[in-house]
């Protein structure tokens, strides 16, 4: 049997930077989502930003009812992500349940958790997206059913906007709404987008839409906004990144007001 090599301990520690990366970003996501980390990766994540992960429990189908059954694990979730240290911001990515929950009471949730961080919904990104581009009738598409469509239209429509159209798909199962091919979304806005409306404002974080948005918006002639563009648009300008990237929207391209 060979000797142990001898272990030998350094006299001095080396210099620590004051974080690994320099802006922080937590996402709170569903156990079933396929697509916001990989959304977040493309467009938020650098080597200045990191992008940091919980998942929290969730089971379909995707009815209101359901979606509110999110709201006790929000603290947990957030409280997962690096602990006690702070964020720049934090993302509860799922737009349905940010409606029928509502943003004060999500963003309290988190809080509980991460006193003080921005807290960043779907529905609330995709308002002040839509205010930046200076929407203010819009249509909207969504894949979910009529029932957990109703919501998000009372949503926009408290946030003074007309809605000229709102599209519903009838899906039940957030799984399945991810496997709706892109290329799908741009023939879909077609048929959504109302010609008296400003912009699209396309709902789900679950959907592949950030793929598409420049798809859909020379398809349609108008700005696109999608739900995890918005959220990442949003969490960016939170982070100081003011780098345009068209290639994910004319969204990409604006300031945060």
């Amino acid at each position: 049997m060979k000797n142990s090599p001898e272990i030998r301990l350094t006299p001095t520690r080396p210099g620590l930077d004051a974080r690994p990366l320099e802006k922080r970003v937590g996402l709170i996501i569903l156990a079933t989502d396929h697509t916001t980390e990989p959304d977040f990766r493309r467009m938020v994540a650098s080597d200045r930003i990191g992008v940091y992960v919980a998942r929290i429990p969730y089971a379909n189908p995707t009815t209101p009812d359901n979606l509110r059954r999110m709201q006790p694990s929000l603290t947990a979730g957030a409280a997962l992500i690096l602990p006690d240290e702070p964020l720049d911001a934090i993302c509860y990515s799922c737009t349905s349940a940010s409606v029928v929950i509502g943003d004060a009471e999500i963003e309290a949730a988190v809080q509980a958790a991460k006193p003080g961080v921005p807290v960043v919904t779907p529905p609330m990104a995709g308002v002040r997206g839509l205010k930046a581009l200076g929407a203010r009738t819009i249509s909207i598409l969504t894949p979910y059913t009529v029932e957990t469509s109703r919501p998000m239209a009372a949503y926009f429509a408290a946030h003074d906007f007309e809605i000229a159209g709102f599209t519903c798909l009838g899906f039940e199962d957030d799984r399945e709404m991810a496997r709706i091919a892109p290329a799908s979304l741009v023939d879909l806005s077609l048929d959504a987008m109302d010609e008296k409306a400003d912009a699209l404002f396309v709902s789900c974080t679950a959907l592949r839409a950030a793929l598409a948005v420049v798809g859909m918006e020379e398809a349609i002639g108008r700005p696109v906004v999608t739900s995890n563009q918005a959220t990442a648009w949003n969490c960016l300008r939170l982070c100081g990144d003011d780098e345009p990237r068209a290639e994910f929207g004319r969204l990409m391209t604006l300031p945060l007001n």
